[in-house]
């Protein structure tokens, strides 16, 4: 089975824009958690959240293209940008393809036009309205920049999407259809609309305190923190990436995707089909479990999901690795976070540090790995796994592996 190079890596977080940043503010122990400053959430039910801020779009991209875009897609584009140049890979256009994850598009957009039609102001809904929602346009803005003519996909399986586009981008090159696709992942879903709905579920945090609302696998935690940015990564087969001479910073040596068939919100106690996606994972990969030094959790730091998943983890680690959720300091970036995580374990495989989860002061009985609480440590890693799973009972693993 062909493998698979990470050539390039683009990142738009909380906690900074660009890889650099982001990685280094989160190896040290940084929150990217604030108040909400883009609208007045002030009468909401939550009004923190993991803003990007310190972003001049017109620094990276087209004017115009602001205009016309909704804030997802211009994380996504940022990302795509930084990922694309890092790679420094010559496009061929029909050999190249572009896979976009979001798990709910331009919402933000949607809430605002309605709110706009609903008092009578028909003609603030603009014409360009449709495609700042599509989440298959983000992917149409960067193969339009880059003259990307391949194969371009558009997932979205909830906060798994942007671990499920690596999934998807791999089959891709795997299977002859492209020889090189972008990844992408991106997100924006700050407005009233998803704070009240999410509140009304249960799953948000109402701790009023932004440095410690995101509290994953602690015994207090509430609810998950919104977070929203972008990720990307450049994947090629490695025999293309070694034959132009590239920088490869690692390989993406097994993916899987499965399903709970339980309940689309709440997922299987247990962890049964979690620990199924992990243990598939492993066999693409040709790995143990003891070949995996680091695991970077999807641990949002609700109730339910956080215990799912450390009992996922104990089923199919009889000892398990170090493991942290690095949403302590970005919060739940929905369809970003799944490539953003992927960007930490490949930083964590290079660099030899394990990021830490910010808040974990008093372990659940119910979460009793080794969670890496609150400092960095460091770590000999030669393979890592990132989990991503969401609403609907998806289930998404990516294991990455020192070249």
């Amino acid at each position: 089975m062909e493998k698979i190079a990470v050539t390039g890596m683009g990142a738009v977080t909380p906690l900074g824009i660009g890889v650099r940043r982001y990685w280094n503010n989160l190896a040290a122990g940084k929150s990217g958690i604030s108040k909400i400053t883009s609208f007045d959430a002030s009468d909401l039910a939550a009004d923190i959240a993991g803003e990007i801020k310190e972003l001049n779009p017109s620094e990276h991209m087209p004017r115009e293209l602001i205009r016309q875009t909704d804030a997802f897609m211009q994380y996504a584009y940022i990302a795509a940008k930084e990922a694309a140049d890092d790679s420094r890979l010559k496009i061929n256009p029909e050999r190249t393809g572009i896979v976009m994850g979001t798990a709910m598009g331009g919402i933000s957009t949607t809430a605002r036009t309605q709110e706009s039609l609903s008092a009578a102001a028909h003609k603030k809904v603009g014409p360009r309205f449709i495609p700042k929602i599509l989440g298959n346009v983000a992917a149409a803005n960067i193969a339009i920049a880059y003259g990307i003519r391949g194969p371009s996909l558009t997932v979205s399986t909830a906060c798994a999407s942007g671990s499920d586009a690596v999934n998807t981008a791999c089959m891709l090159i795997r299977s002859g259809k492209a020889d090189a696709v972008l990844a992408v992942g991106a997100e924006s879903v700050l407005c009233p609309l998803v704070i009240y709905s999410l509140s009304n579920a249960k799953a948000l945090s109402h701790n009023p305190d932004p440095l410690t609302a995101s509290r994953p696998f602690d015994k207090n935690r509430d609810g998950f923190v919104i977070g929203e940015g972008g990720g990307a990564l450049m994947l090629e087969s490695l025999t293309a990436a070694e034959a132009r001479g590239a920088h490869i910073y690692g390989i993406i040596s097994g993916c899987a995707n499965t399903n709970d068939a339980y309940h689309v919100t709440s997922p299987e106690p247990d962890g049964a089909d979690a620990a199924r996606c992990m243990r598939l994972a492993l066999e693409e990969a040709g790995l143990s479990p003891e070949d995996v030094g680091y695991i970077n959790a999807h641990g949002t730091g609700t109730r339910g999901g956080d215990a799912a998943e450390t009992r996922a983890i104990k089923a199919v680690f009889p000892n398990p690795p170090p493991a942290s959720s690095t949403k302590g300091a970005t919060g739940h970036m929905m369809g970003a976070g799944g490539i953003t995580e992927i960007i930490a374990c490949l930083k964590a495989i290079e660099t030899g540090i394990i990021p830490p989860t910010l808040n974990l002061d008093t372990p659940d009985e119910e979460c009793n790995l080794d969670y890496t609480p609150k400092i960095a440590r460091r770590a000999d890693i030669s393979h890592a796994m990132s989990n991503a799973f969401g609403f609907g009972g998806q289930n998404s693993c990516v294991i990455i592996s020192k070249l």
